[in-house]
């Protein structure tokens, strides 16, 4: 037998449904498809509800499958004595460098490394920077119909040294007390399913990209299979996993997905298509496939308008001219689409910027060109990537395509890959990569894999039992990946970044320099009072508590931490005294002019179509069936995303059964915890003559029995809110500052 893992690279997601006194946790698979729906435990079939009845997601798990050829092994088959599945999940977050855009990404050149760039640490003051990893070390299943084998703090094996959780108690948020569950089907395959969307931290939230002390519950890790025959013989196969955030949008599918950087990175580096790219180039008489290489480039482009407005891109999937003609007649037509995608920027060296310019001018005119995309870095001012272009391989075949070099075929012959080794990555986000969604730009990097759609590892079973995992080490300089690798990069606690995956203003005249400060603020404020006793003054000198003749007063403000120690002094027992304090901040902004792009529409919506079509869903949406709505309504910041990530809705296809005719709609949103008013202008103006007008404002309803008496769903989600211990989070004195779209505005 020749045996393998598929899939190579498996995706499960987080999901907050879990056991609660008298409310039934619920799970569902990762999808076997690209733009698949999650699959039902049981029947396998797509399902049909994406949340539990409390609201609250179902967590999805990836299925390993042992394949020998195109033939799935089971336990049933005669040869097979046992199968032994291990994983080692882990998360290493908090120990990693802060996210900086593509400040580290080797690709750039030794130059652009974390430690030339001066890229600061996450929790730079640990001494122990180990104990910053959450790592419960490696467990093992097998046989069938075996559940409940968890990555939690509880069961950390004897023989691993080094595992380690964050604190049981975090002061916000809710603890991280597990990073999943192994289970196994009734034939012996593996499920990974895995953590319950958990984040928590000792201090104050400060950053969208990483905040001290705080942790999450993604993770990602290695897979291992042993195989032992009826003749004593063994084999041991490998794999690997990664857990990231829910897909709310799982049929839409991004114009360049992770399993389109696997199949560039296997193209062009690890010998996977020698017909289309050997020697380092790429074959010129290549003859590309319609159905399998351009047609899902455009479907892709089609159903971005379900998630996003992006009619500049309309005209890439009308069909006005016949896509699939390679006639030497329609070539003219064929190279007018292809002029307006962009070509890549090259990493090193690189005189031109095609991935800095916005528009093409072809005969004079002017559109965006395309994919119409913000760029893995439209927000700093190092290493600039402004817009987004297909990779390297996706583009080659588009000019392919062309040139009229392709066929189209009924049944186009597929690619050296197995289908579930595409299915699992393929619903991931490739580009752009700021830092992404599930991983991020390191996947782009070929010292990352073994061989084409195989990850390299740097150690095998028990390879980490006496030293534990290593904080510092950097995967892309090669060697091969530990546990927690291919996530460490990513924002934590990856809500609060998932609240800013939505837009971003891009400036489109100069191509070095995405932002300037621009702006700057002052903050004055007078206090007068006689104090008896100074209680308290925090270390970050960010309040002041005074005890006064009447009841303790607490006075906060925005204030720089000179001017509060300043007033500290001042204000003297027994006496009376005025201080003035002022706090300057600045913030860069993106530099005008600049144009309104998209992040990651499939994976965060931003522009959704309401789905509600009875009365008593209208009621409670506030909104009419079919309205354009911003996705994210009603979740103002945050510390709110934090906390109620699970009560957004998931975008579905209600015509999926009819091709060809989508209609895409807000499913299961947790309507119940939102409240509407309309504040007319005249209220904003004080102008009388403005009240013709007005604007709609959803906010979250913190009355739980305003929430408990709207329907059932809402009574289970009240009496999950007081079960699940969740620590109101608190932001740092001066704030989270403007989100890196430079505004919060959010249309």
């Amino acid at each position: 037998m020749n045996l393998k893992i598929h899939p190579s690279v498996g995706v499960a997601r987080l999901g907050n449904s879990e056991m609660c006194d008298k409310i039934e946790s619920r799970e569902c698979l990762s999808p076997e498809s690209i733009g698949g729906l999650p699959l039902e435990p049981e029947s396998g079939l797509p399902v049909t509800f994406f949340k539990d009845t409390a609201g609250r997601i179902k967590r999805q798990g990836q299925v390993f499958k042992l394949f020998d050829g195109e033939t799935e092994i089971t336990l049933d088959d005669d040869r097979i004595e046992a199968i032994v599945w291990t994983v080692h999940l882990a998360n290493k977050k908090a120990a990693w460098y802060q996210y900086s855009e593509l400040q580290g990404n080797l690709l750039y050149g030794e130059t652009n490394s974390y430690t030339a760039r001066k890229v600061p640490l996450r929790n730079a003051d640990a001494v122990n920077r180990k104990s910053l990893i959450i790592d419960p070390g490696p467990r093992s299943i097998s046989g069938c119909n075996v559940s409940g084998v968890d990555f939690d703090r509880a069961s950390i094996p004897p023989s691993y040294k080094h595992g380690s959780f964050p604190t049981a108690k975090p002061q916000y948020g809710s603890a991280v007390n597990t990073l999943g569950t192994l289970k196994t089907d009734n034939k012996g395959r593996l499920i990974v399913f895995g953590g319950y969307g958990h984040a928590g931290g000792d201090e104050a939230l400060t950053s969208y990209g990483g905040s001290d002390t705080w942790h999450d519950d993604t993770a990602d890790g290695p897979v291992y299979c042993e195989v032992t025959y009826k003749d004593g013989t063994t084999v041991t196969l490998k794999a690997w996993v990664v857990v990231g955030s829910p897909d709310f949008a799982p049929e839409i599918v991004n114009i360049s997905s992770l399993d389109d950087t696997f199949f560039d990175i296997g193209v062009r580096y690890k010998n996977l298509v020698p017909s289309l790219f050997s020697n380092g180039h790429f074959n010129v008489d290549y003859i590309a496939n319609y159905k399998r290489d351009i047609l899902p480039i455009i479907e892709r482009i089609s159903n971005y308008q379900w998630v996003a407005n992006v009619q500049s891109m309309s005209g890439f999937f009308s069909y006005q001219f016949n896509f699939a003609d390679n006639s030497e007649a329609n070539r003219s037509k064929r190279q007018a689409y292809y002029d307006y995608f962009r070509k890549p920027d090259l990493k090193i060296g690189a005189i031109e910027k095609p991935q800095e310019t916005l528009f093409s001018d072809v005969n004079g005119g002017q559109l965006p060109m395309m994919p119409m995309n913000s760029g893995s870095n439209s927000v700093s001012n190092t290493t600039v990537e402004k817009f987004m272009a297909l990779d390297d391989t996706q583009l080659f075949l588009l000019g392919q395509w062309a040139l009229g070099k392709f066929e189209d075929t009924p049944e186009p012959a597929p690619f050296a890959v197995h289908p579930l080794d595409k299915a699992s990555i393929g619903n991931c986000v490739g580009l752009p990569m700021c830092p992404g969604i599930e991983v991020t730009w390191s996947l782009q990097n070929p010292n990352l894999y073994e061989s084409a759609y195989v990850i390299a590892h740097d150690g095998g079973i028990g390879a980490y039992n006496e030293t534990g995992l290593t904080p510092s080490r950097d995967e892309c300089e090669g060697g091969g990946c530990q546990p927690g690798d291919l996530t460490k990069r990513m924002a934590c606690p990856w809500q609060a970044d998932f609240f800013q995956c939505t837009v971003q203003p891009v400036n489109f005249t100069e191509p070095l320099i995405n932002k300037a400060t621009l702006k700057t603020e002052e903050k004055t404020q007078t206090i007068q009072t006689w104090l008896l006793s100074v209680e308290q003054v925090d270390e970050d000198m960010s309040t002041i508590k005074a005890s006064l003749n009447t009841p303790t007063v607490q006075i906060e403000g925005e204030f720089d931490s000179a001017g509060l120690k300043a007033m500290n002094e001042t204000l003297q027992l027994g006496s009376i005294e005025q201080v003035t304090v002022t706090d300057t901040t600045s913030t860069p902004q993106p530099i005008t002019p600049t144009y309104y792009s998209y992040w990651w529409p499939p994976q965060s919506p931003w522009d959704v179509l309401t789905g509600e079509q009875t009365q008593l869903g209208q009621a409670q949406n506030h909104l009419s069936a079919g309205q354009q709505v911003n996705y994210q309504r009603g979740i103002n910041s945050f510390t709110q995303m934090v906390e109620h990530w699970s009560a957004l809705a998931f975008i579905r296809n209600k015509n999926a059964q009819n091709q060809g005719f989508p209609y895409f709609t807000e499913q299961e949103r947790n309507n119940e915890l939102f409240e509407y008013k309309e504040v007319t202008t005249s209220q904003l103006t004080g102008n009388s003559a403005d009240d013709g007008t007005a604007v709609p404002v959803f906010f979250i309803n913190d009355d739980r029995k305003v929430i408990e008496q709207k329907s059932e769903k809402g009574r289970l989600m009240v009496q999950y809110f007081a079960e699940r211990a969740f620590a109101p989070i608190k932001v740092s004195a001066g704030g989270l500052g403007l989100p890196r779209s430079g505004s919060k505005v959010r249309r």
